[in-house]
């Protein structure tokens, strides 16, 4: 099975090669197999995806949002005619099961490039100000060159979600994805050349954490967003600080879901196993502390195992696969480490826990994992996983559980289930958190702003928000008469 691209980097329209770059492997995760293998961007080829952005912003720029957002457009009809070969190069890069990928990737990523498209041309007006017989009015402007940092759950989805608003406000993009998973960022900057976007607007390069601080520290770029860890983020974001660029930080979490005693038992129970399980638990914004009031605890407990342990475990590529491996053997020793932990510190393992029978021995495989018992100070309840562990702990009363819920350095999401919607509207006004969800979770349509607080980040990808991360207001006054000067 192979999925060698022509070259490592996509540069100024073409697919460009450096093998003085470190050579690395991309790994199929279910079997352990070796799709492609490329090489590191060298310093060389920073700065020609640099330069190529630099010369190719302006003429952008000076397009209309209307003509940019054709463009955009085309690019989201071609990724919906090709959702099949898309999805699949995605589960190869991932290890996603392709009736994940094909629903959830991108689709979601041609979202990003047709709402942007459509949107533009009235969102990106400024204001006009009268001020008596003169007038002030207000223009959004690009930035310019801007790197996009990936991460490697959602790759393709990632890709676009940083690339749409950025091209559509007029500004040149160099996109770096995870080199857990080089291949579909690649296929994402193929398409909007062929959907009519000049050269030079949006490269991507490969490489590791050698790579960032090449991009970030570069003196043509104007602004970086990343998708990645709270560790990660926090050497980005002062980096970008030491020469004040612009920032996005879109980090991790250890987000709370809560679930009271009236709500609607199924429903919860499926919020809670998507928030965990869904992306073999590789999600930032999962609910992986769920808080559940003590009088359903059992009843809520004996039915999520039986729900977890009928999950379907095995080969990505079939339909019915509805969990597939980790997408590194780093990141399944990971949590394999954090579940012995778990046991260790005296929370009571309730299923899972281990590698499941009947998978490949080479793959990253393991089993939907629940610990119930769990307290407040355990590690597991503490750090976040990044694998499909949840953690179940029990509470009393709503001050209670908010007071918990939000005694944690993160505040990336949050939601509650409840038949009370007053008690749902309260409790999300209390959550310290930046995407929140009444009676469901994980939802993340285009259409709405995402994005965390405190250490999980700042800034907003999707929706009209966006646009003002990539985009800078310029505000000029208009006299209408001559000037009043005293000298």
């Amino acid at each position: 099975m192979k999925a060698q691209p022509p070259a490592s980097h996509f540069i100024d329209g073409e697919y460009v090669e450096d093998t003085n770059g470190a050579a690395f492997d991309s790994i199929y995760p279910a079997t352990g197999e070796v799709i492609a293998r490329l090489h590191a961007a060298t310093p060389a080829i920073v700065e020609k995806a640099i330069a190529a952005a630099k010369r190719a912003q302006g003429e952008w720029a000076a397009m209309s949002p209307t003509a940019r957002g054709r463009i955009l457009k085309r690019a989201a009809d071609i990724m919906r005619e090709r959702n099949r070969e898309l999805s699949e190069l995605e589960t190869l890069d991932t290890g996603k099961p392709i009736q994940e990928t094909i629903v959830a990737d991108p689709t979601s990523g041609a979202d990003a490039f047709e709402f942007f498209g459509g949107v533009a041309a009235a969102a990106l007006n400024g204001d006009y100000i009268p001020l008596g017989g003169d007038f002030a009015f207000t223009k959004r402007v690009p930035l310019g060159v801007c790197v996009g940092i990936g991460a490697w759950n959602y790759p393709q989805q990632i890709a676009c979600w940083k690339g749409a608003p950025a091209l559509i406000s007029g500004n040149a993009m160099v996109f770096k994805p995870s080199e857990n998973t080089p291949l579909g960022a690649l296929k994402i900057a193929e398409i909007l050349f062929e959907a009519g976007l000049p050269k030079g607007l949006y490269n991507v390069i490969q490489g590791d954490r050698t790579t960032g601080p090449l991009l970030v520290n570069h003196r043509d770029v104007a602004k970086v967003s990343l998708t990645g860890s709270v560790e990660t983020g926090r050497k980005v974001a002062g980096a970008a600080a030491s020469s004040l660029k612009h920032v996005t930080m879109e980090l991790g979490g250890k987000s709370p879901l809560i679930v009271f005693d009236d709500a609607d038992l199924e429903s919860a129970i499926g919020g809670a196993m998507l928030g965990n399980f869904y992306s073999t638990g590789q999600v930032c914004s999962n609910g992986t502390r769920v808080f559940v009031q003590k009088g359903i605890k059992d009843r809520f407990l004996s039915r999520l195992k039986e729900r977890t342990e009928k999950i379907i475990i095995g080969d990505p590529m079939a339909e019915e696969t509805q969990l597939g491996p980790m997408v590194s053997r780093a990141q399944l020793d990971k949590v394999f480490a954090y579940i012995e932990k778990g046991k260790a510190e005296g929370a009571t393992l309730l299923t899972g826990g281990g590698i499941p029978n009947d998978v490949s021995a080479e793959g990253t495989y393991i089993q939907p994992t629940v610990f119930a018992d769990v307290t407040d100070g355990m590690t597991i309840a503490r750090e976040e996983i990044f694998g499909p562990v949840m953690c179940v702990l029990d509470f009393d009363d709503e001050d209670e559980v908010i007071a918990r819920a939000n005694g944690t350095e993160f505040g990336l999401s949050a939601g509650v289930f409840t038949a009370d919607l007053t008690r749902a509207h309260r409790v999300v006004d209390r959550l310290e958190a930046g995407t929140l969800w009444i009676n469901t979770y994980n939802l993340a349509p285009v259409e709405v702003p995402f994005g965390g607080s405190k250490q999980s980040g700042f800034g907003r990808e999707n929706s009209l928000a966006a646009l003002n991360h990539y985009t800078e207001l310029k505000s000029v006054y208009v006299a209408m008469g001559p000037v009043q000067s005293p000298y």
